[in-house]
């Protein structure tokens, strides 16, 4: 077991799990959670459905909205299939990288062709047309 990358992982799906205010939506630039961390989006995702299963969400995990959380224009809330609420941009589901050390990190960017920043403003970079889901070893490690 590759102990550092267990306790970052660790680490990150907590801070995930406590960080549950609205996003920071800077303008026409890179989503991120008020404490400056990257937001992503995920290209296997469906509109208003993650596809970030539980093997998925140790290396991304969901940025976690409280119940009640408000609307924001494009920003709200979907709910995952185990019942909790997540943040998504015009109905795209946002994650954090555990790849990600520090606030204004980008690490994930293009992760396995599949994970993006996630952008405001902006247009979402075309679906890629690999297979898998982005969260192996992939130089994290």
């Amino acid at each position: 077991m590759n102990t550092p990358l267990f306790l970052a992982t660790l680490i990150t799906a907590a801070a995930a799990a406590a960080c549950t205010s609205n996003p920071y939506v800077a303008s026409n630039g890179p989503l991120t959670a008020p404490d400056g961390r990257s937001l992503y989006t995920f290209d296997k995702d469906q509109p208003g459905q993650s596809r970030c299963d539980e093997a998925c969400s140790r290396a991304w995990p969901p940025y976690a909205a409280a119940a009640g959380a408000d609307k924001q224009g494009a920003l709200k809330t979907i709910r995952r299939a185990d019942g909790s609420l997540q943040w998504a941009l015009d109905d795209k589901p946002l994650y954090f990288f555990a790849g990600d050390a520090k606030p204004g990190d980008a690490n994930g960017d293009g992760k396995g062709g599949v994970w993006h920043l996630a952008r405001a403003g902006g247009s979402a970079p075309a679906p890629a047309t690999t297979s898998g889901y982005g969260y192996g070893s992939g130089g994290y490690q």
